[in-house]
């Protein structure tokens, strides 16, 4: 038995019809030169002999303690996690995009244990893909991204590859496979450990004074105080629209040199320039700049600990209308927020974060704090290999993170890095942003605009 710890316990609490609290993942495959025309008909019958599952995949919970702990399945029916699936005709990414978002809008069997792998057939241009998902009570998603990619190899002549139920378990666990922090696992932190950390205290109470005190004189300051009321934060139903691109990383580069800026500035104003885009057509754009939840990397070239991630409340600058002002207000923001935890520990960090984030949490639980807008959306990075790979000869050609939406917060954009791709997944409520795959545009026109305001041909 394994206890669940007092963030994954959140996640169950927080779930319910209209928000399920799984993440999941696409990859999209093309087949090897030499498969016959049923290559995954063969797969999957392949997949279907790898009957022992490895933890944490054999693990349902238990509720009849005091705390809930995962335990082992003597009874796991694999045929219920493993499902082969054939996309209907003509077979296009849409259709694809469309079966996700039906898949993605269903509850888990808490009897079982909480995952699913969807082989999918049926794609045009022989390619196939893989949409797995898990709750987030079981693993979070940088843990999710990491074991994706222990499935896959860098070999294209490497086969009999197990399914991610089926890998070996490690045998240490390694630094970091938390994985970045989020909302939710920054205030099980709060509630479970930060209490013992009293050393942090005046760091931490003086640093988020400092930010209470500066969000008071400047209006325009991303803070815990002045995210404006949007169309993003209302209440959901429990259907999904999922939305996938990949976009083109030497571009974003070529425009972070231009600028003087990181990958993950451009990002954020390619999404700043789709939200003010698609907010305006629906003449829903807020006066005051959305907020956006941010987790960055906060890695210090002489740490011995190595990576480090906070999360900070950035400004979009979506009241902007001049997309490379739009660029550098995040870019400013952004570093205002890095310089903060310049001089504070780890532990500083994670506790001030928290703290911060208190509000947000308790809002979006209980509904009982509307006009306390601590963020309007989330925009989450979460890096994937930078060579290809495969998975039994087949390459993978991409592969989107699919996220959670929640009350109040409608809309969630993550991306991850694959190669020299950037490929963004957007998941939200189907009835609260209708038309929500408009987005891909208008996130291709925000590059195109700073292209063009760089003067990069």
């Amino acid at each position: 038995m394994k206890p669940l710890s007092p963030a994954d316990q959140l996640f169950l609490w927080l779930e319910k019809r209209q928000q399920p609290m799984h993440v999941g993942g696409l990859q999209l495959f093309s087949f090897p030169d030499d498969a016959p025309d049923d290559y995954v008909a063969q797969l999957a019958d392949s997949l279907r002999n790898h009957s022992t599952v490895t933890p944490p995949f054999d693990r349902r919970l238990d509720s009849r303690f005091t705390q809930p702990v995962w335990v082992h399945d003597e009874h796991l029916d694999l045929e219920h996690h493993f499902r082969f699936e054939a996309l209907p005709t003509p077979g296009r990414v849409r259709e694809l995009l469309a079966f996700v978002s039906a898949e993605h809008s269903h509850l888990m069997d808490r009897e079982r244990p909480l995952w699913e792998f969807h082989l999918i057939e049926g794609l045009r241009d022989r390619q196939f893909a893989v949409y797995t998902k898990v709750h987030h009570a079981l693993f979070d998603g940088v843990s999710a991204m990491r074991m994706a990619q222990r499935m896959l190899s860098g070999d294209p002549a490497q086969r009999d590859m197990p399914p991610i139920w089926a890998l070996p378990p490690r045998a240490k666990r390694e630094e970091g496979e938390d994985g970045r922090p989020s909302l939710w696992g920054s205030l099980g932190h709060l509630i479970g450990e930060s209490g013992k950390q009293l050393g942090t205290v005046p760091t931490v109470a003086r640093e988020l004074l400092k930010t209470i005190n500066h969000a008071r004189k400047d209006p325009a300051y991303s803070s815990v105080f002045h995210a404006p009321r949007s169309l993003l934060n209302q209440k959901i139903t429990g259907s999904r629209r999922f939305a996938a691109q990949s976009y083109c990383l030497k571009r974003i580069r070529t425009v972070c040199q231009a600028y003087g800026v990181t990958v993950n500035d451009v990002v954020m104003a390619m999404c700043a320039s789709a939200l003010r885009t698609y907010l305006m057509n629906l003449d829903a754009l807020p006066a005051q700049p959305l907020i956006a939840m941010v987790p960055v990397s906060l890695r210090r070239d002489d740490s011995e600990a190595g990576n480090q991630v906070g999360i900070i409340l950035a400004s979009l600058g979506t009241h902007l209308s001049d997309p490379a002002d739009r660029l550098m207000h995040i870019h400013q923001d952004v570093k205002l927020a890095k310089d903060r935890y310049a001089s504070m520990s780890p532990e500083e960090i994670l506790n001030y974060t928290a703290l911060t984030l208190a509000p947000a949490a308790f809002n979006l639980l209980t509904g009982m704090a509307p006009k306390w807008q601590t963020f309007n959306v989330v925009i989450s990075n979460v890096p994937g290999p930078s060579e290809e790979r495969y998975w039994n000869g087949a390459r993978l050609e991409g592969m989107y993170p699919v996220s959670i939406a929640m009350d109040r917060m409608a809309l969630n954009m993550t991306l991850t890095s694959y190669c020299d791709q950037i490929e963004f997944g957007l998941i939200g409520c189907r009835r609260t942003l209708p038309s929500l795959q408009r987005m891909l545009d208008y996130l291709e026109e925000g590059l195109a605009e700073l292209e063009v305001a760089g003067g990069i041909s």
